[in-house]
């Protein structure tokens, strides 16, 4: 039993006083792996593990918002869910700092619509005792601010060695304009063109033959460890940064060959060094019939 609880994606429920950092803590485990769902009722938990098992992490919100919340019902949750060794992390903060954030923000405290806020906070952070006092993981936020707060988070439930930034490559045709969201962009038409060869034109940058031609042009090889040499380097610094996601364009012509390849290519190589990479190719996506591309290792998804 103990060899297959260890085997269980973790389970994360995530309560506390309203302001005190709940949804950035939901935020956060979603960027670094986690399922995250967010003021779900505690009445339909249950149900998400009725179907498949957890393919990946789970963390969910809950908190007074819900309509069937109870200090209460969310221990005998917690009982309930005991095969999945849940986790429950609360975040607290100091009742004066939670009075000036509800003060700047201008909203209404859930516990107290029609009463100051400074009402509410109490009267929540008197119900929520319980749960206080059962939590596996506390994190006071009194004086974190959402760097320190996301630093601390990814320290529980990361990992020390986990590589927390989430890279995706793109290849696109220039004729077409940029795409929307990209963080940097690399040129790559100086590259030899495989259109111009009428035997390469039908295929594209994943063929071994287009592949060929380009890495034969002998100024790939000095561009491209360049290239790998840049983007190792800058993605511990994004990632000490605080990003959590960094997108890089490769562009060429027609979007077809040269830039497919290059992304193919450096998405092996992050992938290989740990990075959680993945890659769309916009104008291979956006031929009929033809599939994205597919994992070159543990690190790469499909976009």
């Amino acid at each position: 039993m103990a060899s297959e609880i260890a085997a269980q994606p973790r389970l994360v429920l995530v309560t506390g006083p309203s302001g005190a950092g709940r949804s950035t803590a939901i935020n956060v485990l979603e960027d670094i792996g986690f399922e995250a769902i967010d003021n779900l009722p505690i009445g339909l938990v249950e149900r998400l593990f009725s179907g498949p098992r957890l393919s990946r992490p789970l963390a969910l919100g809950l908190d007074t918002r819900g309509r069937d919340f109870t200090p209460d019902a969310l221990i005998d949750l917690l009982t309930q869910l005991e095969a999945h060794d849940p986790e429950l992390l609360y975040l607290d903060c100091e009742r004066e700092v939670l009075q000036r954030r509800y003060s700047e923000t201008r909203r209404r405290h859930p516990m107290a619509p029609e009463e100051s806020a400074i009402v509410g906070i109490d009267r929540e952070k008197e119900l929520l005792v319980p749960l206080r006092d059962r939590a596996d993981t506390l994190i006071d936020t009194t004086d974190l601010t959402v760097h320190t707060l996301k630093d601390a988070l990814q320290r529980q439930f990361a990992g020390k060695n986990q590589n927390l930034l989430a890279v995706t490559l793109v290849s696109f045709s220039y004729k077409r304009g940029l795409p929307s969201g990209l963080d940097t962009v690399y040129d790559c038409r100086f590259l030899t063109n495989p259109y111009w060869e009428p035997i390469l034109r039908p295929f594209d940058g994943r063929d071994p033959e287009v592949a060929d031609y380009i890495e034969d042009d002998e100024r790939f090889a000095p561009f491209f460890d360049k290239l790998k040499d840049m983007i190792r380097f800058l993605l511990p610094a994004y990632r000490d940064e605080g990003k959590s996601h960094l997108s890089i364009g490769f562009g060429c012509t027609g979007g077809q060959h040269r830039s497919v390849f290059v992304t193919e290519k450096l998405s092996e190589a992050l992938a290989q060094d740990g990075w959680q990479v993945s890659i769309r190719h916009r104008e291979l996506d956006r031929r009929e019939g033809r599939s994205v591309s597919g994992s070159a290792g543990s690190g790469k998804a499909k976009a």
